[in-house]
């Protein structure tokens, strides 16, 4: 079980792929990632897509087309993956999902969540997507089940 939706699990497991084929020079098509990473094609291509648009992720068409990641992409924190699927809720928001909880108005788990929260945000703004490469291109680290 995972903190982040299917579709942001997905999408950071994709955009670590492609960081590490960019970084060996490579451009990687739908059907290759999705392989790579045990995701279905179509639901990868919306979220590829969505990333494409939010300017995270590059592609090319023809026939050396594909994903890629230039180097101010491979820079970028992991938070903008998070919250482009996630929004900027998954930071700030309340542990029980209570939209009045706050330091004035806390829930029972207000303190505690508010810890956890925070390290995962310390985690997802200071980790970059293409921090990773060298551990992936080692095999060190899977991205599939």
């Amino acid at each position: 079980m995972g903190i982040f939706s299917k579709t942001c699990e997905y999408a950071m497991r994709a955009m670590f792929y492609i960081a590490q084929r960019s970084q060996e020079g490579h451009r990687s098509g739908i059907k290759e990632i999705a392989e790579h990473i045990d995701s279905p094609e179509h639901f990868l291509a919306k979220i590829l897509q969505k990333l494409s648009k939010e300017g995270i992720v590059q592609s090319a068409k023809g026939p050396n087309g594909g994903f890629y990641l230039d180097a101010k992409s491979l820079n970028r924190p992991l938070a903008d993956i998070v919250t482009t699927f996630e929004g900027e809720q998954i930071f700030t928001g309340c542990g029980m999902g209570l939209s009045y909880c706050s330091e004035e108005n806390p829930c029972p788990l207000h303190n505690d969540f508010k810890e956890v929260r925070n390290k995962i945000t310390r985690m997802l703004v200071d980790t970059t997507i293409g921090q990773f490469n060298h551990e992936l291109i080692k095999g060190q680290l899977k991205l599939n089940k």
